[in-house]
């Protein structure tokens, strides 16, 4: 069964209402769509609770046709104003009354059925097949299976990408943040609806911020070419996972466009939402509960406009031997846990900066005596040394003597000599 919609100048708002019922959508210019609706049944019911379903979504006066195959759906679309459902066996006798110009094809064969006093759908295909292939024929025998209603095909679907985005242009150019975020609330309400449509989520959030080149909006003074070299305020949020609450999104947008406000008046807004898969949790009975991850990256975003960016986040080691380098990355939910070694190891608490030290060594080189601000003694246990280095052929390089060593008061350090500046510094201790 497949369900054909028309209403010349409306194909976006037809395309949609389509893309609520199947993902398997075929456009004709210059208003009509027609879309496959079998196995709705299991969820509407009937054919015209389909059609009723159909017409309530729809929004806008059209002509719905519901038929066997989709070229009848589309002639009967295009000729029958209202809603129109045609069972299997039916399609000759609904389509019989639709004038002959539908069909479409070439002009010459359009003006011999005219000749031949044809005028409706029902005319031609009541004329002999063997008397049509003499004198029109294959395609007159194809365009009168089609006044049939006889013919079935695929759709030709167009395969394009997925996209959710919404732009508004102000009348008036905005300048506090509490109206702005009114606008954009609406704008997040409309595309996330869209986005649930289509069973997907989102993992990034693009706005784009058109600023107002008028000086009379600015508030500043200052040459004319400096606003017209003003770049629009852009913004794009990474989640750490797929969400979809827009309740989320509006505080999100609400702190980092309190941290980093536009710089002149906004005139016209762009917002765009990447589709993603939604995520899929299962919880277990005996793992501990979890915060929402909703909850959680608006308290991080909260913890962000605080401190900065670049100060929150997940540590990353870096692809060097250097000792201590590491990036920060946005916080993402770990995909595998790795399991807790079996045997207790001792950890290294490093110290950021690292502390200056003065080391006595034996006449072999090994450590036997330190004094620091965080710890001093004789050294009675060492391990070592072992020599890193790297970076040589840029301004920043590194060359390095490392030592573990066990003080008769007790602490486990790892201490380093820095062949560079010939100097020893305590990196950190053993817990």
């Amino acid at each position: 069964m497949y369900a054909a919609l028309h209403a010349p100048g409306n194909l976006p708002l037809l395309v949609e209402c389509a893309g609520y019922f199947s993902p398997w959508i075929e456009e004709i210019e210059p208003g009509t769509v027609v879309f496959d609706i079998r196995g709705l049944s299991l969820i509407f019911g009937s054919s015209h609770d389909i059609a009723r379903e159909i017409q309530r979504r729809i929004g806008i006066p059209a002509n719905i046709a519901l038929a066997p195959n989709p070229d009848s759906a589309i002639y009967l679309a295009q000729g029958v104003k209202g809603t129109t459902v045609v069972l299997a066996g039916e399609e000759a006798a609904a389509l019989a009354l639709l004038p002959l110009h539908l069909l479409g094809g070439d002009p010459q064969f359009a003006e011999t059925l005219h000749d031949w006093g044809i005028r409706t759908f029902g005319e031609f295909a009541t004329l002999p097949p063997l008397g049509i292939a003499s004198r029109l024929g294959d395609e007159g025998l194809r365009l009168q299976r089609l006044a049939r209603g006889e013919t079935t095909r695929l759709l030709k679907v167009q395969s394009s990408p997925l996209e959710f985005h919404e732009e508004s242009e102000l009348e008036t150019p905005i300048e506090l943040l509490e109206p702005l975020m009114f606008v954009l609330t609406q704008m997040l309400e409309t595309v996330c609806m869209r986005l649930r449509s289509c069973s997907l989520s989102t993992n990034e959030i693009r706005l784009n911020l058109k600023l107002s080149r008028n000086p009379a909006h600015d508030g500043t003074a200052g040459p004319s070419c400096a606003l017209e070299r003003m770049a629009d305020h852009c913004v794009t949020l990474q989640l750490p996972l797929p969400m979809l609450d827009v309740k989320v999104f509006q505080k999100l947008l609400q702190l980092d466009l309190s941290e980093r406000p536009a710089q002149a008046p906004v005139e016209k807004i762009h917002l765009e939402l990447k589709p993603v898969e939604p995520r899929t949790t299962q919880h277990g009975l005996f793992l501990p509960a979890a915060p929402e991850p909703e909850k959680l990256e608006i308290t991080l975003a909260r913890i962000r406009h605080l401190v900065g960016s670049a100060n929150v986040g997940t540590p990353e080691l870096l692809d060097t031997h250097r000792p201590d380098s590491f990036r920060l990355t946005s916080l993402a939910l770990a995909k595998e846990q790795h399991p807790a070694p079996e045997e207790p190891s001792l950890g290294l608490r490093r110290y950021r900066p690292r502390l200056t030290a003065q080391v006595i060594c034996g006449e072999n080189g090994r450590p036997i005596r330190i004094q620091s601000s965080k710890a001093g003694g004789r050294v009675i246990a060492c391990a070592g040394p072992w020599r890193t280095s790297g970076d040589w052929w840029t301004n920043e390089p590194w060359s390095n003597e490392e030592w573990d060593v066990e003080l008769s008061t007790g602490p486990i350090l790892r201490i380093h000599l820095d062949l560079l500046l010939n100097r020893w510094f305590v990196e950190g201790s053993y817990d």
